[in-house]
């Protein structure tokens, strides 16, 4: 590790958690320059939805590149663009009745953000956004300002302006409905909430502790916000391109955006792309009032387009959520008998358990890259063990994968190991 102590910022994270030097990596699995295997629950936070070097996706990408395609073209139009945005109408938006403009702008999650920030602002004339309590969007000033954790936020070093943060789904306990909050803010006018351009949401909050809202509760944030012609962004980089299930997270409540924000999985394949897509009435951008010089990777394009594949029939929304069903039923098992009182909370194949001590989720995450398994903390506090697999882990896989966390639950309590103690043949043949 001597190079990367010498010479690479101190602002590193997730290496100090996972201490290996990766060299490779196939479906669920990654393995370091030593040859050890790790069974990954982390999947890069939402990046690798259909796992490591899949091969449909591998197989477009090298033959794009072998005929010299183009990589690099601004915004100019080039046939991989094209192609990519024909195919998400015709396999995403056109099925599920969605009409949107696409905006591709930086590379990464929070250039979406920003740019869905300053549009609503534009199109509203409006400056000030609404975002919920935990909520994270990424580390540029714009979506730090609508992100709720402290520490983040503090590391912007000026103010983080005209937002305002209102309490999520369950903030104030399972009896209180926050939305009735937010709603008498809009309706009081010595509130001192000036009228929103937008409210950004997360359907479920991912880094915030995978806090998730109801059916419900999205519907009448839908209703709040159309009735006072507030734009609603829902930011699905991290929940989106089916982890969730559905290829959008807000398709259960059966709500329609006026913008959505993609990135992370969206490629596919861990090459950096983000898509904004719009209503549009509301694309009022002048030609080049917003840019920049990596909007739309044409490599990213051609993995993107390939990844679509997965999307058209229900096969893997299908198998999401059985598998989701399989976490839950484990982790509940888990939590009831060995941490009472801890909470279990998650959609399709992102779950947490949230312990009654906040250091133990930390410790059980140490204890699982002990033996071998990739899993990282969210909240506020990293006080939830958060679960990421892949969407294509096969359950024979997800099954070892559970058998390691219980395994090192035990360990850490200082408990007997269960039946459940995975075995290191079993290990080998997956």
């Amino acid at each position: 590790m001597i190079t990367f102590e010498q010479h690479e910022s101190e602002v590193r994270g997730y290496c100090r958690t996972f201490p290996a030097i990766f060299s490779s990596a196939k479906g669920a699995w990654m393995t370091d320059i030593e040859g050890r295997r790790y069974l990954d629950f982390f999947c890069g936070a939402g990046v690798l939805n259909y796992g490591h070097n899949p091969d449909r996706i591998k197989q477009a990408l090298l033959a794009y590149l072998m005929r010299d395609g183009i990589t690099h073209t601004l915004d100019m139009y080039s046939e991989a663009k094209q192609r990519f945005i024909e195919r998400f109408y015709e396999v995403i938006l056109q099925p599920r009745g969605l009409h949107y403009k696409f905006q591709f702008p930086g590379p990464t999650g929070t250039n979406a953000v920003e740019a869905a920030l300053k549009l609503a602002r534009k199109v509203t004339g409006r400056e000030q956004v609404v975002g919920f309590t935990n909520a994270f969007h990424g580390m540029t000033l714009g979506a730090l300002a609508v992100t709720g954790n402290g520490f983040k936020r503090a590391g912007a070093g000026v103010p983080l302006s005209n937002s305002a943060a209102v309490p999520f789904d369950g903030y104030l306990g399972a009896d209180t409905d926050t939305l009735d909050y937010f709603e008498a803010l809009l309706k009081d006018g010595g509130s001192g909430m000036d009228m929103p351009a937008a409210v950004i949401v997360e359907t479920v909050q991912a880094e915030g502790g995978v806090n998730v809202a109801s059916v419900q509760w999205l519907q009448r944030l839908r209703r709040i916000t159309a009735e006072y012609g507030i734009v609603l962004i829902v930011d699905d980089i991290q929940v989106g391109c089916g982890r969730t299930g559905r290829f959008f997270s807000f398709e259960e409540a059966g709500i329609v955006p006026d913008i959505v924000t993609l990135s992370k999985s969206l490629s596919g394949y861990g090459l950096p792309l983000a898509l904004v897509l719009i209503k549009p009435e509301l694309d009022q951008w002048a030609p080049g009032e917003h840019n920049g010089t990596f909007r739309g990777h044409c490599p990213a394009f051609v993995t993107a387009t390939a990844a679509l594949q997965f999307w058209q029939n229900d096969a893997l929304t299908q198998a999401v959520q059985k598998k989701g069903q399989q976490v839950e039923q484990r982790l509940q098992s888990m939590a009831e008998r060995l941490t009472p009182g801890a909470q279990v909370r998650g959609r399709g194949l992102i779950w947490g358990i949230e312990f009654g001590d906040p250091l133990l989720a930390g410790r059980v995450s140490q204890a699982c890259f002990e033996r071998g398994l990739i899993i990282e903390t969210a909240g506020i506090d990293d006080q939830v063990l958060k679960l990421l697999p892949s969407l294509t882990i096969t359950e024979q896989e997800l099954t070892y994968g559970l058998d390691v966390i219980e395994d090192s639950l035990c360990a850490v309590l200082g408990v007997p190991a269960t039946a459940h103690t995975p075995k290191a043949a079993l290990a080998k043949a997956i």
